[in-house]
């Protein structure tokens, strides 16, 4: 069994100096689980609660994208296709053919857009508050309502500055990181629901029933992906979501270790 324990290491990827975890040990039986963070967060702040969990008998991969935490920015637009171009060759260079993906939020598009593109690389498959068109968002989320309570608190605000400017290479840079997710999370997403239809790795979905994903949305995503299980948190907004753990962790701990079970037509 090789020990890969909280260690953590800057991989040259795409132009990016991209800074990622690993955590756990490697003994071959189960596949790596890479985690995929929120935007504007980091590693931390989208997965302390859950990592320590997780780390528990396999290998975990944590990056964190271009402009977040510990890797700085480039002059490159942050797409579901550039971050996920990101992540294979991250893999690559660590010799992982194939992995187990839980993305949340803009790490969750990343990680639909990874099992879309490169279905071979990906066992199965967590997405966390994602959604697969601009019409799975809350209103008051695609034109902020700041006083709803889906959206992040100040508290949130202040937490995402200070994990950035604790580690970012320029912490001047904040807004301009900010101001890049926002063009982000607003932008047209590539896909249609016969996408959906084609995707081969067994998904877990999951969603606060506060969160920025209408319900009904990811109920649909549900029925077109073949192999989907849906899980709503109760009283959990978007930014709880992944510290829910007495709900979340035998949700995941549970989806990821079952076998593989055949597609429904």
């Amino acid at each position: 069994m090789t020990n890969v324990a909280n260690s953590s290491g800057y991989a040259k990827v795409n132009g990016l100096e991209m800074y990622y975890e690993s955590h756990g040990c490697d003994d071959g039986a189960e596949r790596p689980l890479v985690l995929l963070h929120g935007g504007v967060l980091t590693v931390g702040l989208s997965f302390g609660a859950v990592l320590p969990a997780l780390a528990v008998g396999r290998r975990v991969v944590a990056p964190e994208f271009q402009g977040h935490g510990h890797t700085a920015d480039i002059d490159r637009a942050m797409t579901p296709a550039n971050l996920a171009s990101d992540v294979v060759a991250l893999l690559d260079g660590l010799g992982i053919e194939q992995a187990d993906l839980l993305g949340f939020s803009l790490g969750g598009v990343t990680a639909l857009h990874l099992a879309l593109e490169h279905p071979e690389r990906v066992g199965r498959l967590v997405l966390a508050a994602t959604q697969y068109s601009q019409e799975g968002y809350h209103e008051e989320v695609v034109a902020p309502d700041y006083t709803s309570a889906r959206l992040p608190s100040q508290a949130d605000f202040q937490e995402m500055t200070d994990a950035y400017t604790a580690v970012a290479p320029h912490p001047e840079r904040f807004q301009d990181l900010i101001a890049k997710c926002t063009a982000a999370a607003h932008a047209p997403l590539p896909w249609t629901a016969d996408d959906l239809r084609g995707l081969r790795a067994p998904t877990l979905l999951v969603i606060g029933d506060t969160d920025f994903v209408r319900i009904e949305h990811a109920a649909e995503m549900q029925r077109l992906i073949p192999r989907a299980e849906l899980a709503v948190l109760p009283a959990t907004t978007h930014m709880a979501l992944m510290r829910r753990t007495t709900l979340l962790l035998p949700l995941l701990t549970e989806f990821l270790a079952a076998p593989d079970r055949p597609g429904r037509d």
